[in-house]
């Protein structure tokens, strides 16, 4: 029996095509994505998805493993954005001059800092960004616990 894997599954209302892609470049990784206009038969699919929209994709092998697809909505409504304060990915690194480096490149394409990354209270660094498609990454540098 193999161990257990846990993934973060994210439902895009229409554009994770676009967002997959801009992760694979911001965490680098492997991307593997599906749409349903590659699945040959969608006979007995209770919907009829959007032409292009994605059923699945996962980034694997680089900074994070993230998966989703393109959330699919009843004719006539439409999908909720993605933003959100509720809920955070958080990725660690070894090093503040990573984190750095990582806030610039996603800062430099459209995402906005939620919170300065600094030395928290508790002895990591910490800071949280917000990105173009509305999710909030927190980023951690573990340091010292206080004394």
């Amino acid at each position: 029996m193999s161990a257990p894997q846990f993934s973060s599954y994210i439902s895009f209302p229409g554009n994770a095509a676009e967002a997959f892609e801009y992760y694979r470049e911001v965490f680098g990784g492997e991307l593997d994505l599906m749409t349903y206009d590659d699945i040959p038969d969608l006979s007995g699919f209770p919907f009829t998805p959007p032409a292009g929209s994605v059923a699945h994709a996962q980034l694997h092998g680089g900074l994070v493993t993230l998966a989703g697809g393109d959330g699919i909505s009843a004719p006539g409504e439409e999908l909720p954005p993605l933003e959100s304060d509720v809920y955070s990915f958080l990725v660690g690194l070894d090093r503040v001059d990573d984190a750095h480096a990582l806030i610039e490149t996603l800062t430099s394409s459209g995402a906005k800092i939620a919170m300065p990354f600094e030395l928290a209270p508790w002895g990591d660094h910490y800071g949280q960004v917000k990105d173009r498609f509305g999710v909030l990454w927190a980023l951690v540098v573990a340091g010292a616990p206080p004394a």
